[in-house]
C-alpha cells in the first residue's frame, strides 16, 4: 500500500503496490499494519455500496455528529468519480478547506477521510458504484451535512450535478464554529 498525504491532515490517498508478471498484477488493498501507522483505525463496523445511474449524480456532503464520528475508507470498484473531502474541523489549520481525488476502477485508489470531515462525491461515468468501510454504524440522528455548493468551500465540481437528492439538496449553509 502507498500512502500520498493530502493537505489535509489525515486525508490520505492510497495506492495499490502492485507485483506485476504476466498474469497481471496482484497487491494489498488492505493491511492492517499499514493502514494503523499512518493513523488510520482499522476496525471497521459497516461496509456500504453506493450505486449510481447516471454521470453527474452528486451524493454528499455527509458526516456524522459526536459521538458517532466515523472514518471512511472509499473505493470506487465500477466507474470513476470525483472524491471530495472538507475539513471541518474547527482547530485544524485547513478548516474550511478541501480535497478531491479521482477514484476510478482503472486506478484503483482509495480515499481516507477522517472523523470531522464532510465526505461526498460525483460521478463522472453512467453506472458507477462506491464500496466504502466506516468506523461507526450509521447514526440516523447523529447524520448531517452541509451543501455540496456552499460558496463557505468554494468546492469545484468537474462536471454539472444532474441528479441530486432532495437530502442533499436541504443541508443547511455553513456556520463556522467560531462565530
Amino acid at each position: 500500500m502507498i500512502f500520498n498525504g493530502t493537505k489535509l491532515k489525515g486525508v490520505y490517498v492510497i495506492d495499490v503496490e502492485r507485483r506485476a508478471d504476466l498474469r497481471g498484477f496482484f497487491g494489498r488493498a488492505w493491511c492492517e499494519n499499514e493502514l494503523n501507522s499512518h493513523g488510520v483505525p482499522t476496525r471497521f463496523v459497516q461496509s456500504n455500496i453506493g450505486f449510481s445511474h447516471k454521470k453527474g449524480t452528486l451524493r454528499g456532503m455527509h458526516f456524522q455528529n459526536a459521538p458517532f464520528q466515523e472514518v471512511k475508507l472509499v473505493r470506487c470498484t465500477m466507474g470513476r468519480v470525483m472524491d471530495v473531502a472538507i475539513d471541518l474541523r474547527p482547530e485544524s489549520p485547513t478548516y474550511r478547506e478541501w480535497v478531491c481525488e479521482e477514484l476510478s476502477s482503472e486506478n484503483r485508489k482509495m480515499l481516507v477521510i477522517p472523523q470531522g470531515c464532510a465526505h461526498g462525491y460525483i460521478t463522472l461515468v453512467d453506472n458507477t458504484e462506491l464500496l466504502y468501510e466506516t468506523s461507526q454504524f450509521y447514526a440516523p440522528a447523529h447524520a448531517t451535512g452541509v451543501l455540496y455548493n456552499d460558496p463557505a468551500f468554494g468546492v469545484v465540481w468537474p462536471v454539472p450535478v444532474d441528479v441530486i437528492s432532495e437530502a442533499d439538496l436541504s443541508w443547511p449553509r455553513f456556520i463556522p464554529a467560531n462565530t
